[in-house]
């Protein structure tokens, strides 16, 4: 191939595989002869080839440019097709877990959403403080900002531990990219592969993704509705599969929003403490209480540094911007070493910006509004889904978060509601997503934490319906995962969760 030859065929590569797009403007000939070391008159002779072909076309003075009909790739080039070919096919419940994170909110009802909606937050208040930063800010420090994060911060979160009667200092306080760094942080602290980790059942889908990730073995643990995990099957779990990690969260659970009283917090510290097993605390929902106090965290009752306590802004105050943190205790100095050697610190700007907007007091007010809104949706919900819901329907009333976790009469396939809830632009987080067994298959989450509307009534009727038509229904065939081949059998849940009300037909 001649070199001009070969040039339009790499032009030609790019304006196939949707790099150079219609209308785009190809290099002058004076930039690519210098970038490929080629002559003026090499690349004139590609420009017209690639003219010939319908490819391009040359505008007076201005250059070439790709044509409005050039050819663009419909299906996967013979080389994607090959690497298409070797990849292991997903896991339903995984392009399940991507679709509802990521869901347009405007096309789409998310009440599978797992954020809250970010209009009830003050992103103009912190924009402002960004903007206050002073000038003179020395622009070195916007890029070599401590692995530990920036001071004022730190100093800021350390203060609402003290307020909320929790002794932390701010050396032990480490700033992550968001609460998923801290936790992944943690996790590597305190566990290896091949290792057992005890989590609630149902947990997190985020908590269970990352475990599997890890090559780590998940030991689900019966949760009681509202207050938390089993102790005893705790304890038992402790003795049989001799875990080297915990991970929960203690406050507004996602996705049950149970609550496990500071009573209840103290025993399952000491009986980790007994068997030396730490705690990775997911906290990131404790500033969303309904009530006048803030939860204290299981952090508060540990005497021994087994407590990882890992929480963000991004529920509280500050979606989308990613700054989280960990008080590791005692795993402190190894949490730091891996964050210093994996990532760096989250931009400085906006560490600076949320540690202002701390100092300066508005946190609190912020917060105060943001529950009573979370408050009134919850119950707008709850009314709803007793209007709708079949009789037999069971709910959750959490006292903070956004989430409300319903168990179905038995009979009612969740996957199917969410297929034809989601045909119908409605998501939701169906049951199995949050258990490594894929049970719950009658349960779901929603989530209260967006505007209510007609919409959102109109999305709770429709769910009621799909639910109340189809009772009995045969399964879906999407329903295929009875356990995880890594992680070994498991038993399914049929009616896990205790302590719910019953809502469905009925008043709340």
């Amino acid at each position: 191939m001649k070199r001009y030859e070969a040039l339009a065929a790499d032009i030609g590569k790019a304006i196939d595989g949707g790099t150079l797009r219609s209308g785009d403007r190809l290099p002058s000939v004076r930039c690519m002869s210098d970038s490929r070391g080629l002559s003026a008159a090499t690349v004139f002779q590609a420009y017209y080839l690639l003219e010939a072909r319908g490819l391009v076309q040359a505008r007076d003075r201005s250059g070439y440019y790709v044509c409005a009909g050039a050819p663009q790739l419909s299906r996967a080039s013979p080389a994607m097709r090959r690497d298409a070919a070797v990849q292991l096919p997903r896991d339903v419940f995984e392009s399940i877990a991507e679709g509802i994170a990521h869901v347009d909110a405007g096309r789409v009802v998310p009440l599978g959403s797992p954020y809250p909606s970010p209009v009830y937050y003050p992103l103009a208040r912190l924009a402002q403080h960004i903007c206050a930063i002073p000038q003179d800010l020395d622009p070195r420090s916007i890029v070599e900002v401590p692995w530990s994060g920036h001071d004022e911060l730190r100093r800021q979160i350390a203060l609402r531990y003290q307020s909320a009667g929790v002794d932390v200092g701010v050396d032990e306080i480490i700033v992550t990219n968001g609460a998923t760094e801290a936790l992944h942080l943690c996790l590597a602290a305190a566990t290896s592969p091949g290792d057992a980790v005890l989590v609630a059942s149902p947990t997190s889908y985020g908590a269970l993704q990352t475990l599997q990730q890890r090559g780590l073995r998940a030991i689900e643990i019966r949760t009681h509705v509202p207050d938390g995990i089993d102790l005893q099957e705790l304890g038992d779990a402790l003795v049989r599969n001799r875990p080297t990690a915990c991970w929960l969260m203690t406050s507004f659970q996602n996705p049950t929003g149970s609550l496990m009283p500071e009573s209840k917090k103290r025993a399952m510290i000491d009986l980790l403490s007994r068997f030396d097993v730490p705690l990775i605390e997911d906290d990131v929902h404790a500033e969303l209480h309904f009530s006048d106090r803030r939860p204290l965290p299981a952090k508060a009752f540990d005497t021994r540094g087994l407590v990882m306590h890992c929480s963000s802004f991004s529920r509280s105050l500050a979606p989308g911007h990613g700054i989280g943190w960990a008080a590791p205790g005692r795993y402190a100095m190894d949490v730091a070493r891996r964050k210093s050697t994996t990532s760096s610190s989250p931009p400085e700007m906006l560490q600076i910006a949320i540690a202002g907007y701390l100092k300066q007091g508005g946190y609190d007010k912020h917060l105060r509004k943001l529950r009573r809104t979370l408050a009134n949706h919850q119950e707008q919900m709850l009314q709803a889904v007793a209007r709708h819901f079949p009789a037999g329907t069971r709910a959750t009333r959490p006292s903070g978060g956004y989430f409300v976790w319903l168990e179905l009469p038995a009979g009612i396939d969740v996957m199917r509601v969410h297929t034809e809830s989601l045909s119908m632009g409605i998501s939701i987080a169906p049951g199995p997503l949050f258990s490594a067994s894929r049970g719950f298959r009658n349960c779901l989450r929603l989530n209260y934490g967006h505007p209510w509307d007609t919409r959102a009534e109109d999305a709770i009727a429709s769910l009621g319906a799909l639910a109340a038509g189809r009772t009995g229904a045969r399964r879906s065939a999407l329903v295929t995962v009875a356990g995880d081949a890594a992680h070994g059998p498991v038993a399914v849940r049929t009616s896990p969760c205790e302590g719910l009300a019953v809502v469905g037909a009925a008043r709340v």
